[in-house]
């Protein structure tokens, strides 16, 4: 058993099912992300482990303690919110030091633990400002040394970074998590944002339509997504029909060589593959051929829309400092062969 347990944990709003037959262990120390698109249920899961919602059906069990229909408060978890709700006419210190207070902490100690705390987060000269006086990363800093400071024995985070522009955002994952390991706090976040889980998670739980549909590291979460839906969602997927003819994956009646078992002769197959793992040739000498539809620069790659015979392909390529192909220039596209996953579509031949 977990330090954190959810036993089939569900909620259900008359004959909508906001999340449903939830099952999770997380280690004490481990940093888990619910990964998922806008009412996927992740919010609502974390809500119950806060107790702000309470299950329909199953149990919560924090370190051998059945805390499913506890109130929020005897719970003791550490909860950071989208708004980081920081209490304007306090200061920094006063803000971090609120819920020591309601423990009723001696003020030395108080002191003390809120001064240890705004160290850890980088705000030890901050500490008689006011929010309105903060930058959004430092008021979420603040959200975080609050949350910590009653040394909780989980912190749960509701889209912490998401009111950030998209530099400070990047910048903040990194932050989090170093703080985070630096403190060892057992710790369940919530967030859209692919990226993001996958940059700073021990594993990533993702969800949909109310339920968990994987759950694994990050790694393996991106290189063997287990349905479409996750392969689509988690960074970006080709996926093209096809047929498997002659231990090849033939598409638009090009065979492509793969790595495959348990095929039959002329089973319908999907075929997909990660931009990053395709390389763009000089025409003629690889895999397909194809004609440059579109090219997009993002700094640290390009990424090309490549039409070929097959359907159009993705294709993201480092950016090594020279200008690549131009829209309208012939290439061809050349991949390992174990890079091509293969997935049966139905049993039978196809037409």
């Amino acid at each position: 058993m977990g330090f954190l347990t959810l036993d089939k944990l569900s909620k259900v709003y008359g004959d909508f099912a906001a999340a449903r037959d939830i099952d999770l262990s997380v280690a004490k120390g481990e940093f888990v992300s619910l990964l998922g698109p806008s009412g996927c249920g992740k919010t609502t899961t974390l809500q119950m482990i806060a107790g702000l919602v309470e299950p329909t059906t199953g149990t919560i069990t924090l370190d051998g303690r059945d805390i499913t229909r506890e109130t929020p408060n005897k719970r003791g978890l550490g909860i950071v919110f989208q708004s980081y709700a920081l209490f304007p006419h306090m200061t920094v210190a006063e803000n971090v030091a609120f819920g020591l207070e309601m423990r009723k902490v001696a003020k030395a100690e108080r002191d003390e633990r809120v001064a240890t705390m705004l160290g850890l987060v980088h705000l030890g000269g901050f500490s008689e400002r006011y929010p309105r006086q903060l930058s959004g990363g430092q008021r979420q800093r603040v959200a975080i040394a609050r949350a910590l400071v009653i040394q909780p024995p989980v912190l749960l985070l509701d889209e912490p970074l998401s009111n950030l522009d998209a530099k400070l955002r990047e910048e903040m994952q990194f932050e989090l998590r170093r703080i985070q390991q630096r403190v060892g706090t057992t710790t369940i976040m919530v967030t859209h944002d692919q990226a993001e889980a996958l940059s700073i998670s021990d594993r990533v739980v993702v969800m949909e339509q109310g339920r968990m549909t994987q759950v694994d590291a990050p790694y393996r979460l991106y290189e063997n997504p287990a349905t479409p839906f996750i392969s689509t969602f988690v960074g970006k997927m080709n996926r093209l029909d096809g047929v498997w003819r002659k231990g090849a994956a033939e598409v638009a009646g090009i065979a492509l060589p793969a790595e495959a078992s348990g095929l039959q002769e002329g089973q319908a197959i999907a075929l997909s593959i990660r931009p990053e793992k395709i390389a763009l040739k000089p025409p003629g000498q690889s895999r397909l051929d194809g004609t440059i539809a579109n090219r997009f620069f993002l700094g640290g790659s390009w990424l090309f829309t490549v039409e070929t015979p097959a359907g159009a392909i993705l294709v993201s390529a480092p950016n090594d400092g020279e200008e690549p192909a131009r829209e309208g220039a012939r290439v061809a596209l050349d991949w390992a062969p174990a890079s091509l996953r293969i997935e049966p579509l139905a049993q039978g031949a196809a037409a």
